[in-house]
């Protein structure tokens, strides 16, 4: 018995000095703070970069004219169809050209029997001068053969208008194509009784080569581009020199070339915007009266070195956007920036950037203002 107890105790004191031995080894636990969070810098983009303006335009005909009768009649023929592509001078109507050709005939009649008549007064004219000088008429005589005279030569001057009449109203029966263009379709019939109460309009016709994009921008960028163009010694009215260029709203940028043709003289003061025009060529006629365009005006003119960055780095808050930057110490910076126009994926930044700040373009979630990171480097592309 005495030994058992003697062995149990050998085993609770061995238990005890491992126990000893395990607490003095072991170390006390304490916090380590986790590392900081990894982000991609990199030093914004420079490179030229030009200028411009972008707005929203309509397309609008070159030329677009209502062909109206001018003179009453039935519609004899119409000699175009509809839709079609004209060159200047086509014919479109004939509207009963027979009255007015006899109205021309009769015209003619009237002007050859003044000139008769005239040819008759200026004889005895002469006749009665020539007695008046022999004593052998009277004065009277001689100045009532001259009135004579002088009124059939006036009776000739009223019939050479009857006849310039009578030709344009014939010219009026044969409706053509002032310019060309592509007419509409006919909203008279053959037969048709068309002139009586007033000019009938009888068809459309709208040139499409070229075509004129009319636009608007506003007092504050009239104003700067004023200054901008000025330093450049270029005036907002020598519209030849800025090139303008639009896209369709299902075009990739903008495909169309084209040159400021109009510049309004004065602001519209209820919208406070300034009306321009520009022209283009629109020779396979992509462009129609009544679309809707993107403008794009490059001011290559006064095109300036300007840094760029990803335009997913940038940041909105109610004070404006910012860029997060990543400082000496590691330290990450919400900075201000102005904006100036979007290169593709990246955008130009107009002020509150340095060419050596680090600003961070990945790991964006991972950027605290205030807090430390741990940056790596990462390239800038796109454009």
């Amino acid at each position: 018995m005495s030994r058992r107890i003697g062995y149990a105790r050998h085993v609770v004191a061995g238990a005890g000095l491992a126990l000893v031995l395990l607490t003095g080894c072991r170390k006390h636990n304490s916090y380590a703070p986790p590392p900081p969070p990894k982000v991609g810098v990199a030093h914004p983009l420079e490179r030229e970069v030009v200028p411009r303006l972008d707005a929203t335009g309509t397309v609008t005909a070159y030329n677009d004219v209502d062909l109206e009768a001018r003179v009453q009649g039935f519609v004899q023929s119409i000699d175009y169809k509809d839709g079609q592509q004209v060159t200047a001078g086509t014919r479109l109507f004939t509207i009963e050209p027979a009255p007015y050709t006899a109205k021309l005939q009769q015209a003619h009649a009237s002007l050859e029997a003044a000139e008769a008549q005239y040819a008759q007064a200026d004889a005895e004219y002469r006749r009665q001068s020539s007695l008046g000088r022999s004593d052998f008429a009277s004065r009277s005589a001689v100045d009532q053969a001259k009135a004579t005279r002088d009124t059939d030569k006036a009776n000739i001057a009223n019939a050479e208008a009857g006849v310039a009449l009578a030709s344009i109203n014939l010219s009026y029966t044969h409706v053509t194509a002032p310019f060309a263009g592509v007419v509409t379709n006919h909203l008279v019939s053959v037969g048709e009784l068309v002139g009586v109460s007033g000019p009938t309009k009888l068809a459309s016709v709208v040139q499409l080569s070229p075509i004129y994009v009319t636009f608007s921008i506003s007092e504050q960028d009239v104003q700067r581009i004023r200054a901008d163009l000025a330093r450049a010694g270029i005036q907002l009215s020598d519209t030849s020199k800025v090139p303008v260029e639009v896209g369709l709203m299902t075009e990739q940028g903008t495909p169309h070339q084209g040159v400021l043709d109009y510049a309004a003289p004065q602001v519209d003061p209820g919208t406070g915007t300034l009306a321009l025009r520009a022209v283009f060529a629109n020779k396979d006629r992509a462009l129609l009266p009544g679309y809707f365009v993107r403008v794009r005006v490059p001011l290559k003119h006064l095109a300036a070195r300007m840094m760029l960055v990803p335009a997913a780095a940038l940041g909105t808050a109610q004070s404006g956007h910012y860029l997060l930057v990543v400082d000496k110490a590691d330290m990450v910076e919400q900075r201000p920036v102005t904006l100036g126009p979007q290169e593709g994926s990246l955008q130009v930044i107009g002020s509150g950037l340095k060419p050596d700040d680090r600003v961070v373009v990945t790991g964006l979630s991972r950027a605290i203002p205030g807090a430390k990171v741990a940056p790596e480097t990462a390239a800038i592309s796109g454009g």
